[in-house]
This record gives C-alpha cells, sequence and structure tokens, in this order.
C-alpha cells in the first residue's frame, strides 16, 4: 500500500521533474527568482525594522519631551496658592478644590494636545491591587481617576507600570493600547506610548499624572512604507526574473540548436549546419561545431567510400574466384578418385588437395556472408521454430567428430519446448559453429548444451571443459580470423570466420551472444534470442557464469563452511562416466534473470583468473587427464569404435 501511494503520488510529478531535468533555462530562471526573492525579503525585513526604529524612537524622544513640559507645569499649578473666600478656606482647599483642580488640570492639560496625547490622573488611595508578590507593596488605587477624550483610564494604564510609578520616582513610559469607553462609540483601540509620572496635588497628597501618546501615525506610516516594499520587491523580482529569462535564453538558444543538429547528424544527415551570426563566442562556438561537423562528414566519406571499395573487391573476389575453383574442385575431384593408382607420397597429396580444397569453398562461402552483412544486405526469415529440433540437428552433425575427440554431447532443458521466432538456417549455424568448437577444444571432455526459456528470451548455452579462455580473450573470441593459438591446428578445417558471422546473426536477431571462460577450467557460449521478433531483451534464463565454475565451487563451498555443513567434492571433467553434470537444469518457466551489465553481442564475457599455483596444479591435471584420454582413445580405437 506504501509503493502503491508513492506511485500514485509521483505519477503526476513526473512530467514537471522530467521538465525540470531536461530544462537548464527554467531551473536558472527558478534559481535567480529564488535567490531574488531571499535577498528581497532580506532587504525588506531590515529596513522595515530600521524605519520602524526610527520612528518610535523620534516618538520617544517627543513624548519624553512634551510630558516633561506637562509634568512641570501640573507641579507648578500645584504648587501655586490657592485663594478661596470664607471664613473656611483651608477647610474647604482641602476637602472640595482638590477634586475640582484635579479635573481642571487634566482639561487644561489635554487642551494643549488636542489628538497629539491625552491625560489620564489617577488619584492615590485605598483599594489598590497587588503587584504579584505576597506580603509586597501595593499598586495606588484608582480612586477619583480622570482622562480626556473619553478614554478608559483603568484600561488604558498597564498595571505594570503604575507598579513603577508608585514604588519609584522618576518619568517611566511603556507601549500599550489606549482604550475608550461606551460614551466614545465603538472607537477601537489604539497602539499609545505611555509616559507616567508621581505628583502631588495641592493639598500635598500624592497622585499618577499620566501622558498617552497615540501611535496612529507611525503605524500608518510604516504601513505605508511595508505596502511600497512589497511592490517594489514584487516588481525588483519579475525584472529580475525576465532578465534572467533573456540572458539565459540568448546562451540556451545556440546550445539547443546545436543538441538538435549533433542528434541530426547522429542519425546520418551530415549536411546539418548551425546559423553562425555575430562574432562572439557563442558565434565562435557555431563556426567551431560547422567545421567539425564537416571534417566528420569528409571523414564519414572517406571510409563508407573505403569499405564500400572493401566489400566490393571481397565481393568481386569472392565471385571470380568460383569459377576457378569450380574447375580445379573438378580435376581435384578426378585425382582424389584415382589416389589408389598412386603412390603412398601422391596418394597424400591427393588427399590434402581435396581437403584445403573443402575449406578454401568455406572460406569463400564465409566471406560471401561477411560482405553481406557489412552491406547491409543479410535478411532475416523468421518463423517459430523449437529450438530443440534445431540443437538435435547440430549434434547429429557434430556426432562423427565428437566420436574422433572421444568427447560425450550431453543436452540439458529439453523436455519443454523452446520456441522463438527465429531464422532456422542462421540459428543452426551459430549453434553448429558453437558445437563444433567447443567438441575441438574440448580436449575429449564432456560438452553440455543447455536450454531454457523464461519471460520473452529463451537460450542455448555451450559448456565444455577444455582448455578454456585467458583473461581478455572472451572479448576478442569473436573477432574475425582471430585464433586463441595460432600455432593450434584446426582438425575441422576452420576458417576463422565462424563466431564473426555467428554474432552477427545473433545481432540479426535482436539477440546476444556472449562468452565465458577460465584458463584449464572450459568455457560457456551463450546465445540468448527473443521469444518475439523485435522484442527487447531484458535478460537471459541461463546465467553467463556456468554454476561449475571455479568461483562459483569457491563461493559454494564458503557457504557450506558457513552452514557447518560438508560440501560435495566438485565432479572431475574427464569421460563420459566422469561428466561433470551441473547440480540444476534449466527449464521453462524459470524466472527471469535480469540483464547482464555487459549484454552486448560479442562482449560481457568474463575471464575467471587464477593464482599461479592453482594453474600449475591445473596444468598437471589437465595433462594427466589428456593422457589418459589418449589411452582411452587407442584401447577404443583398437575395439573397431
Amino acid at each position: 500500500m506504501l509503493r502503491l501511494f508513492v506511485r500514485l503520488v509521483r505519477r503526476p510529478l513526473l512530467p514537471a521533474v522530467r521538465l525540470w531535468r531536461r530544462n537548464i533555462q527554467l531551473r536558472v530562471v527558478a534559481a535567480t527568482l529564488l535567490m531574488s526573492l531571499a535577498v528581497v525579503l532580506s532587504l525588506g525585513f531590515v529596513v522595515i525594522a530600521q524605519v520602524s526604529k526610527g520612528l518610535l524612537d523620534a516618538k520617544e524622544e517627543a513624548a519624553q519631551s512634551q510630558a516633561a513640559g506637562g509634568f512641570a507645569v501640573a507641579q507648578e499649578k500645584a504648587n501655586t496658592p490657592s485663594t478661596v473666600d470664607g471664613p473656611d478656606a483651608t477647610d474647604n482647599k482641602v476637602g472640595r478644590d482638590a477634586s475640582t483642580w484635579m479635573n481642571s488640570l487634566v482639561k487644561q492639560l489635554a487642551s494643549g494636545g488636542q489628538t497629539a496625547f491625552e491625560v489620564v490622573a489617577l488619584g492615590a488611595g485605598p483599594g489598590g491591587q497587588p503587584d504579584g508578590q505576597p506580603g509586597g507593596p501595593t499598586v495606588s488605587g484608582v480612586k477619583g481617576a480622570r482622562a480626556s477624550g473619553n478614554v478608559d483610564p483603568t484600561a488604558s494604564v498597564p498595571p505594570q507600570l503604575r507598579r513603577e510609578v508608585n514604588h519609584a520616582t522618576g518619568t517611566f513610559k511603556t507601549f500599550s493600547q489606549i482604550r475608550y469607553t461606551a460614551g466614545a462609540g465603538d472607537k477601537a483601540p489604539e497602539p499609545a506610548l505611555v509616559v507616567g509620572k508621581r505628583l502631588t496635588d495641592i493639598n500635598g497628597d500624592p497622585y499618577d499624572l499620566y501622558y498617552l501618546f497615540p501611535l496612529t501615525q507611525e503605524e500608518e506610516s510604516l504601513n505605508l512604507i511595508k505596502v511600497t516594499i512589497a511592490t517594489a520587491g514584487v516588481f525588483v523580482v519579475v525584472l529580475l526574473g525576465a532578465i534572467a529569462w533573456l540572458v539565459v535564453r540568448q546562451v540556451v538558444t545556440p546550445v539547443r540548436m546545436a543538441a538538435g543538429i549533433a542528434e541530426r547528424l547522429s542519425a546520418g544527415r551530415l549536411q546539418e549546419r548551425m546559423k553562425v551570426t555575430g562574432e562572439d563566442d557563442i558565434a565562435r562556438l557555431g563556426e567551431a561545431f560547422n567545421k567539425m561537423a564537416q571534417n566528420l562528414q569528409l571523414k564519414i566519406q572517406q571510409l563508407e567510400d573505403l569499405s564500400r571499395m572493401q566489400r566490393r573487391f571481397v565481393s568481386d573476389v569472392s565471385h571470380e574466384l568460383r569459377t576457378p575453383l569450380t574447375t580445379v574442385r573438378m580435376a581435384a575431384d578426378v585425382i582424389h578418385d584415382a589416389r589408389v593408382d598412386f603412390d603412398p607420397v601422391t596418394a597424400r597429396s591427393a588427399e590434402l588437395l581435396a581437403g584445403q580444397l573443402d575449406r578454401f569453398e568455406s572460406l569463400l562461402a564465409d566471406l560471401l556472408e561477411i560482405s553481406r552483412f557489412d552491406a547491409g544486405a543479410a535478411a532475416l526469415e523468421a518463423e517459430p521454430i523449437d529450438l530443440r529440433e534445431v540443437v538435435r540437428r547440430v549434434i547429429d552433425g557434430a556426432e562423427p567428430l565428437a566420436e574422433h575427440k572421444g568427447t560425450r554431447i550431453r543436452v540439458l532443458g529439453d523436455t519443454q519446448p523452446v520456441i522463438a521466432e527465429a531464422d532456422s538456417r542462421r540459428v543452426e549455424r551459430v549453434l553448429r559453429n558453437l558445437v563444433v568448437n567447443a567438441v575441438e577444444h574440448g580436449e575429449g571432455r564432456d560438452v553440455v548444451v543447455r536450454l531454457a526459456s523464461a519471460g520473452g528470451a529463451v537460450a542455448v548455452a555451450v559448456r565444455d571443459y577444455g582448455v578454456g579462455l585467458k583473461p581478455g580473450e572472451a572479448t576478442r573470441v569473436f573477432n574475425r580470423f582471430w585464433r586463441a593459438d595460432p600455432a593450434r591446428a584446426r582438425t575441422t578445417g576452420g576458417t576463422g570466420l565462424g563466431l564473426s558471422i555467428a554474432v552477427e546473426d545473433a545481432r540479426l536477431h535482436g539477440g546476444w551472444l556472449q562468452a565465458w571462460g577460465e584458463p584449464g577450467g572450459g568455457s560457456q557460449f551463450r546465445l540468448t534470442l527473443p521469444r518475439t521478433a523485435d522484442e527487447p531483451l531484458r535478460g537471459s534464463p541461463i546465467p553467463l557464469e556456468p554454476e561449475d565454475s571455479r568461483g562459483n565451487r569457491a563461493r559454494a563451498a564458503a557457504e557450506a563452511a558457513g552452514s557447518r555443513t560438508p560440501p560435495q567434492a566438485p565432479p572431475v571433467p574427464g569421460r563420459p562416466d566422469r561428466s561433470p553434470i551441473p547440480t540444476r537444469s534449466a527449464v521453462a518457466g524459470a524466472l527471469p534473470v535480469p540483464a547482464d551489465p555487459t549484454a552486448l553481442p560479442g562482449n560481457g564475457a568474463r575471464v575467471v583468473a587464477r593464482p599461479a599455483d592453482q594453474a600449475a596444479a591445473d596444468r598437471a591435471a589437465a595433462d594427466r587427464a589428456g593422457a589418459a584420454d589418449q589411452a582411452a582413445a587407442q584401447e577404443d580405437g583398437a575395439g573397431g569404435r
């Protein structure tokens, strides 16, 4: 369920991810926009912070100056003697004139500010609120609170500021909100700077006087600056994105043109060229690209002409040699038929002449076939065939050579049909080359032919236990006229083109022909074909390295030692009664294996190198086995085999 959920989430994003990976212009513009946005945001925050700090500092300085003047005026009025007529002037001053004086003071101080500030006076007296500390001092009560402009005095002055004013001398300030009473309608609270100080009234009693300076204008100015910076930032980001798009487009467009022209050149349209304008770096790049394309076109044409001449020469020579070869063949057949009347030396010469003429004819046929592949004239006549029938025909044809060599050919995996759409003639030619080579190089040991089918692929592997292949030879074994041992005689009259033609036949089917080998441990050639024509191969049902190789045996022994179970002794290649048959056969319906990392026709083969001591031991064992095989062959020959 988790994988299904991830797949469903990723599916809509795949087009965007593909566009992001393939479009460098999009990536550059997006990166430019992101970096520009980050820079604009950083600068905006810095500018807004600086402007806000400047506005608040200016407001605090002006507010403190104005509040200090108001505090001085209020204290001066309290210290000025008040004249009250009547015999009870002193009592009237204490009991009645303090309240009237306080109201008059608040109105007088507030009238000088108009809308610039509001004034709040809080009389000191009982009913204070505790400051939150057990047994601590109390906040001055709000008895006789007065305010201008319908300001709610108790809600507008923070309790913390009242504590500071009550418990210390001097001027104190803080930021708060001005809240209004019901008489002001639905007027919303406003941010403000509150400045307060403890003073005394005309009777000498303490009271708190507060100036409330609204910050509405500063807030409006700051909002205007924010909007201006945001608008300018958006325009800057968009402008930088447009500039990046235009600049990158000037660079990316020629690169895209060069990529498109390179693709068309690789497709064979060698006359394509870039359009060059100007004299800048891009123009020089275009000129260099055009010169390179022109030189490539010239070289390719020269190579094509040379290859065409070579193919024509090989084809003409092959055809022209057929007429004299036919005449020589007729004469050689007459001489060969009459060899019984010749002396032994002449008779042997007649036999050698007939054998070499057979090889000459095979060489001409192979050269003609190679010329067809080189010219691209080889045609595939695919039809559904059972590879078991092809293998049987190949084995029947190789039986005489196998009997002569003392080799037994074993077939595995032929219990189920192995059907594929292929050219029977070409597949038979490939398998004949593989089986004959295995018998010839098998040193008289068994040859195992394995068939398997899985998924959309079928495979035939030919395994021998002869001299094997040295490191690096598996990649050269499909080269034309290549021989592992130039001093080794060709007992079957091979031309040196068999594997080259075989790998071309495999490629024509859309399949693989690969080799594996180890010195003294034999080799294995694997032919893998698609089950259906034109179907791409994704793997082979038979591993390239056989299960009975030294590496696999060592790994199996290590696993057996790890599980504390005694490993089985590996079989020793030899005569038919000691045939090394793998423990697991490949049958149809097996699970497909992943493709080999170097699964290319003629490549991907691995050769297992051996230590020096192991190589010496293997050579000694091979010599002993060869001697035993020769003795057995002599006994079989004496017995009339």
